[in-house]
């Protein structure tokens, strides 16, 4: 799963997760947002493999670009 970062005017970081809405979250250092969004995307997935939802395509769990 790609994950978007950006760093904010403010300074903190935002990592995001296209392939599932809603999945972003910000940390004070672009490895803290990275975690975070990780955490976040896994909670998220275990809930609709619980709930029988689909989830996407997983090749790899997470990409960060360079």
């Amino acid at each position: 799963m790609r994950i978007e970062i950006e760093r904010e005017k403010d300074g903190r970081w935002i990592a995001e997760i296209p392939d599932l809405p809603g999945v972003m979250a910000y940390g004070k250092t672009k490895a803290q947002a990275v975690a975070k969004a990780e955490v976040l995307a896994l909670r998220v997935l275990a809930d609709r493999l619980e709930h029988g939802e689909k989830i996407p395509a997983i090749r790899r769990l997470f990409a960060v670009p360079a």
